[in-house]
């Protein structure tokens, strides 16, 4: 099988295909265009997010049985279209899972201790103690909406704490020893903590607005290491600002573009974007939370491991 390379991966990906037989070619720089003018002379690609996959390409690739992509959700791709001309998708949520897990945490305790705040203010010469006193965790109730693989591994590391975890997800019988499922109703009514792990899909997009936000009983906290699209952010500047959002953790804004590298098209900030700049109980970080020195190759040895368990 000829495999081609569309985003340069871990080098054990090429590696352990070569090692199998596999023909691999690399190309990370042609165009679309270009790309769509060879794909019928493979019978699989691998990408991560280089450009999207519609039906005109899927139409080009005639002789494709499969797609790669290097990371968890499926979103540049026609999943629909490809699975029925039978290609066969391979994602790789299981190989940054832990990282995801991790950086929920990691933005959850920054904001409840201040720590971007107190950092900035004491490289300044300012030693405010009072003023950044923290909150705990623990007694809290954190909310998940979305139960896979990722919400799966952030609840997994809240074992250490004595909270209260809660998910709502659109399946049923998700739930765990490390988290009760509920109705969304009862998600909202009990939560302080709120965190996304849901896919980009027609039911995430713009979900949490103002009557979302609204419908929960208490003042909460938000951290998304989602999708971006999943928050409107001028809804979320919105709570904010009163108060019924407590604070704010997003790796991923609704501003990126799909191949998540640049933020915007142009150069102009939105003003909803810029307040959250200046906000001191938000922290931001550059759609990165699956994004370790770890994940890299846990997520091109999944895709191999995938493509040895249906093609080998």
């Amino acid at each position: 099988m000829k495999i081609l390379h569309l985003d340069a991966n871990h080098s054990l990906l090429i590696q352990q295909l070569n090692d199998l037989s596999f023909i691999n070619d690399e190309d990370y720089t042609s165009s679309k265009q270009e790309i769509e003018a060879k794909i019928h002379k493979y019978d699989g690609f691998i990408i991560r997010s280089r450009f999207k996959i519609d039906k005109h390409f899927l139409d080009k690739a005639t002789n494709l049985k499969f797609i790669g992509r290097v990371g968890a959700g499926l979103e540049n791709i026609d999943c629909e279209y490809a699975t029925s001309k039978n290609i066969e998708l391979i994602a790789a949520p299981e190989g940054n899972r832990n990282a995801v897990g991790e950086h929920s945490l990691a933005m959850l305790l920054s904001l409840f201790n201040k720590l971007n705040k107190a950092d900035k203010e004491v490289r300044n010469g300012k030693w405010l103690r009072e003023e950044n006193r923290g909150i705990e965790l623990d007694g809290k109730t954190v909310g998940l909406i979305g139960y896979g693989n990722m919400g799966k591994s952030f609840a997994k590391k809240l074992r250490g704490f004595d909270v209260n975890v809660l998910c709502y997800d659109i399946k049923p019988t998700v739930g765990n020893e490390n988290c009760k499922q509920v109705s969304l109703a009862e998600l909202q009514e009990k939560t302080d903590v709120l965190s996304l792990h849901t896919p980009e899909t027609a039911l995430t997009i713009n979900m949490v607005n103002t009557q979302f936000i609204n419908n929960f009983k208490k003042p909460f906290w938000l951290i998304n290491t989602a999708r971006g699209t999943s928050v409107n952010t001028n809804n979320l500047v919105e709570a904010l600002k009163s108060g019924k959002i407590l604070g704010a953790g997003l790796d991923v804004l609704e501003y990126e573009k799909s191949s998540f590298e640049n933020l915007f098209t142009n150069h102009k900030i939105p003003d909803a974007f810029q307040y959250l700049i200046g906000s001191e109980n938000v922290l931001l970080s550059p759609h990165v939370a699956g994004w370790t020195v770890e994940s890299k190759e846990k997520l091109a040895q999944t895709i191999v491991d995938k493509i040895i368990a249906k093609f080998c």
